[in-house]
């Protein structure tokens, strides 16, 4: 039997391609497929302007697969987390509350980086490795396992056999699917607008959630532009309101996204397209099939909040490579993956639940409920140990 490859790779987004890179590092033989060659320029058509915050633990694995050195020069360190209850009678300030990195750590909480760079960076790193190889515009269609490999179909009529396939291909996962792995999914009827903004006021860091009512507007630090303060927006509302939003006059939006920001960084403009994404909760029943492992948002996805996203998919990658470089002899074995379902499945289980309760308290409309929100964040605020330990939840750090 002829192996092509160690390790098939299905999906080539940020976390398919930081995949890629850290098991290629690793010594294994890579091969990463994927449908859509990624855009790797600001101002290209198809930019994702969507930003990602790499936590704390997830700089460890980003290390260890030579991938951080060529990240750090354009990292906007997150230091503070604000969280700011707006649901009175007017768009303002009523509770604001900030949790500091340095209660817990002498590092910032993460790092803030637009995602169209972060694939940039990560095909520079996938180019020094020849051992991976990265095929972009080929997608994965058919899965066919046996016990001891996995033969894939791509979409270009080849066949690769392979010893593991790694599932990192999205929410409707092609590999997922075709291994019969079922999945749970939570509407919300929210969607989320994306695009970058300047503004006059500096963000010193801090990263910005405001809550009124239909989801958090969310202002992320970004490196500056055009020698003016850089955030990423993401801004969660109602289905209808967001896609009239998505069209409406850029003054006329200006206007309206100052407001929702409570004009804490002063007028904002935009400076980006604006980009629509659906709002679901989603997470497989299983982490793992004969042969096929699932991470990222093949195997879980959730609402924007707290940054935790790629966050709980780095860990997934990094829990299968610490499994995968104990096991090289019998990579892909069940044993092997059974154990990375039992690692995984608890954590992801309990954040996913979590964040649905976040995600819910941020839509409250009713001023009872948005009161009770506010009482509550005052409420764990005011603890300090519950607060700490808030914060390394959020970390991954317990």
């Amino acid at each position: 039997m002829k192996i092509d490859c160690d390790i098939l790779i299905s999906g080539g987004g940020i976390a398919g391609l930081t995949a890629a890179a850290a098991f290629g590092t690793a010594g294994f033989d890579v091969i990463c497929v994927d449908p859509t060659p990624p855009v790797t320029e600001r101002d290209q058509a198809g930019a994702d302007m969507r930003s990602t915050a790499m936590l704390q633990p997830a700089r460890t694995i980003l290390e260890a697969a030579d991938i951080w050195s060529h990240l750090a020069p354009h990292a906007a360190p997150l230091q503070v987390m604000r969280i700011v209850d707006a649901g009175g009678p007017e768009p303002e300030p009523r509770v604001t509350r900030e949790f500091d990195a340095t209660e817990i750590s002498d590092q910032p909480f993460g790092w803030n980086f637009p995602n169209w760079l972060l694939r940039r960076e990560l095909l520079e790193r996938l180019a020094e490795l020849p051992n991976v190889d990265f095929r972009p515009g080929t997608g994965t269609t058919t899965l066919f396992t046996r016990t001891a490999s996995a033969r894939v179909g791509l979409t270009d009529g080849s066949r690769i056999t392979t010893k593991l396939v790694i599932a990192a291909d999205g929410r409707d996962s092609p590999m997922r699917n075709a291994a019969g792995i079922d999945i749970h999914t939570q509407r919300y009827g929210q969607k989320a607008l994306t695009f970058a903004v300047t503004h006059p006021v500096p963000h010193d860091n801090v990263s910005t959630e405001i809550h009124r009512s239909g989801g958090p507007f969310t202002l992320v630090p970004l490196p500056d532009r055009d020698g003016m303060p850089c955030s990423a927006v993401v801004w969660m509302d109602d289905g209808p309101a967001t896609m009239a939003r998505a069209t409406t006059d850029i003054a006329e939006f200006e206007t309206e996204m100052s407001q929702r920001s409570c004009h804490l960084f002063g007028p904002l403009t935009l400076a980006s397209p604006r980009a629509v994404w659906p709002i679901i909760s989603q997470h497989a029943a299983r982490l793992s099939g004969e042969r096929i492992a699932l991470i990222a948002e093949a195997a879980h996805v959730v609402p924007p909040i707290g940054a935790q996203g790629l966050n709980m998919s780095l860990n997934d990658l990094g829990t299968l490579l610490e499994l995968a470089k104990d096991n090289r002899e019998s990579l892909g074995k069940a044993s092997m993956l059974d154990a990375y379902h039992k690692a995984r499945y608890s954590d992801i289980q309990l954040r996913v639940r979590g964040i649905d309760l976040l995600n819910r308290a941020s839509q409250a409309s009713s001023p009872l409920a948005r009161d009770a929100r506010a009482m509550g964040l005052n409420a764990l605020y005011s603890m300090a140990p519950v607060r700490k330990i808030l914060m390394q939840m959020g970390l991954g750090m317990r």
